[in-house]
């Protein structure tokens, strides 16, 4: 990280500092606790929006949207992730090794496996449910954008569940508007600035990286397994000779967190004490928060990966504006590019920094950034008979959210204002490697 780059960092954080002004706390210990679903972390269902939408000044019409959304809900990342848990219950149930409450469990994974098999890292019905929601209460609230016969964009990683995220979400605008044109793409030509990465960034979040031991320290801290295995296996020998806790505990917590996102009406939560899926969970954030967020520690060099979206953020921009039509730019990717570009866009609550492992939950949290589906959208204002007279509000998940420019209109800001800032800041930003 070179020098200067940190000094910008510094200093737009403490201008975001005096902008903010909700709580600095991203999250409670008791506030997961009332809604335990929460301790998936990034597996966290979209939850829908919450707030209301605020209606624009007098005079102003809605005529663009840029818009950048993680896929929808999806099984397990892999078959494996599955696997790996059954395959301990069933050499255990052969042995006759498992209490009732293991039997119990076993059954369940059955169920789990049944609906799951062939479908590691697929988007679910869950999730595309979820992107037709999301697409139908965006034509709702801004359904000047849409009418007509709007030339729009969209655009996915090449990863089939951002595809087909895309998809349900464009296939429900047009359900409301069939005469809407949304050219589709999925390609590795847009991979520069829909899922980019500096080569800095990844030998940094490597095992060999400057975080790696202080996170292992920390994520042996918070797995404590004996509890839990003690209530599956009815011999002490028999866990001692072939039961891994830690990593059998982490795969069942990855299946309980998953439930949420899939359709069998199956939880795995009873297993699992409160405090036991609040340690797991404060691991993952850590992870989010260092290998892909604002943490100090890294000076700002993860949210520098997402300088090539801003960019085609304020790109698209510009030319919806100079086009003088109504139109939307719609992307697609995952949560490892919605969190340095929340934090980059200086979101709300999205870029506060935390120095101790122990809070930085408290300052920072992964499920109310990025559930399943989660989204930004930057919505455009156009004064009545005017060119130039153009205002945005910024929208985290459906909620209107603040950043650090001066504005006179909020939730509301001037773009000219907007647009002058991020400029400044990416100006201000080593070139991509």
């Amino acid at each position: 990280m070179k020098l200067g780059m940190k000094r910008v960092f510094l200093s737009l954080t403490f201008l975001g500092a005096l902008a903010v002004h909700t709580s600095y706390a991203q999250a409670t210990r008791e506030e997961i606790f009332d809604d335990i679903a929460t301790t998936g972390g990034v597996y966290y269902a979209y939850p829908g929006p919450s707030g209301v939408q605020t209606k624009a000044p007098k005079g102003y019409e809605p005529f663009y949207i840029s818009h950048y959304g993680r896929h929808g809900s999806r099984w397990l990342i892999a078959d494996e992730d599955y696997v790996r848990v059954m395959e301990v219950f069933e050499k255990a149930h052969k042995a006759g090794a498992l209490t009732d409450l293991g039997e119990d469990v076993r059954k369940r994974l059955d169920i789990v496996w049944e609906d799951a098999k062939g479908h590691g890292g697929d988007l679910s019905p869950v999730g595309v449910k979820q992107q037709r929601g999301i697409a139908e209460r965006m034509y709702q609230a801004f359904p000047e954008i849409f009418k007509g016969e709007p030339q729009m964009s969209a655009r996915s990683t090449v990863v089939i569940r951002c595809v087909l995220s895309m998809d349900a979400f464009c296939e429900r605008l047009k359900e409301f508007n069939p005469k809407m044109q949304i050219e589709r793409e999925s390609s590795n030509k847009y991979m520069d600035y829909l899922n980019f990465h500096t080569q800095e960034a990844m030998k940094f979040t490597s095992r060999k990286g400057p975080w790696y031991e202080e996170y292992r320290k920390f994520e042996q801290e918070h797995v404590r397994p004996e509890r839990l295995v003690n209530t599956l296996f009815n011999s002490k020998e028999y866990i001692r000779k072939n039961v891994n806790p830690e990593e059998l505990m982490r795969g069942l917590y990855w299946v309980a967190s998953d439930m949420q996102n899939v359709e069998p009406d199956v939880c795995f939560y009873d297993i699992f004490e409160k405090q036991e899926l609040f340690d797991i969970w404060q691991i993952h954030n850590y992870k989010n928060y260092v290998c892909d967020g604002p943490s100090p520690m890294t000076n700002g060099l993860m949210l520098a990966n997402a300088k090539s979206l801003v960019e085609n953020i304020l790109d698209s921009a510009d030319e919806a504006v100079a086009s003088g039509t109504n139109s939307a730019t719609f992307r697609f990717g995952h949560d490892g590019n919605v969190i340095p570009l929340v934090g980059l866009l200086r979101l709300e609550n999205c870029y506060n920094e935390e120095s101790d492992p122990d809070k930085f939950y408290q300052a920072w949290c992964n499920f109310k950034m990025v559930p399943m589906a989660a989204n930004v959208q930057i919505v455009f204002f156009r004064k009545k008979g005017t060119t130039d007279d153009i205002i945005v509000k910024f929208m985290l998940n459906e909620k209107e959210v603040s950043i650090p420019v001066k504005t006179d209109i909020a939730p509301f800001y001037h773009w000219k204002d907007v647009r002058a800032f991020y400029k400044d800041l990416l100006s201000q930003l080593p070139d991509r490697d």
